[in-house]
């Protein structure tokens, strides 16, 4: 982690929501989720506020040997966006304990804010991160 990794940090990410971000493609295995509304997913929404998360932090990371995993997502989903709307995500950092990070976040469609909430992520060595998950999923038998 870079000495520049403090609280105080803001990014701004911008994303068309294209069909393919939508509920039925969340799981295209279930009937169920086929069966609802063609929205922004609420799944698809983590990523995205996950991912401007990432952005707001790799330039003040050692990346990509450094990265960051998500550990806690408290966000609310309050509006439906349709295909075709452009979401902005506005996060901020405002704790850095260790490698404990802390986001306050919010993001928007251009009609309604559509989630507000705080994320958790965890600075990690992505070597030993993917070697410990290949020993888990080999002690899994998989």
């Amino acid at each position: 982690m870079k000495d520049s990794l403090k609280p105080g940090l803001r990014h701004e990410l911008r994303f068309r929501v294209p069909e393919s971000k939508t509920v039925p493609h969340l799981y295209p295995e279930s009937p169920v989720f086929q069966a609802m509304p063609r929205v922004f997913a609420t799944g698809f929404m983590v990523g995205f506020i996950e991912w401007a998360c990432i952005e707001a932090l790799r330039e003040h990371l050692d990346w990509p040997r450094e990265q960051t995993v998500g550990t806690h997502v408290n966000l609310s989903h309050a509006a439906a966006t349709p295909p075709g709307l452009e979401v902005c995500a506005r996060v901020h950092l405002v704790e850095v304990e260790g490698r404990r990070l802390v986001f306050e976040v919010e993001a928007n469609d251009g009609v309604d804010v559509i989630s507000r909430g705080t994320h958790e992520r965890y600075v990690i060595d992505a070597e030993k991160f993917t070697r410990k998950a290949g020993q888990k999923a080999a002690s899994a038998g998989e």
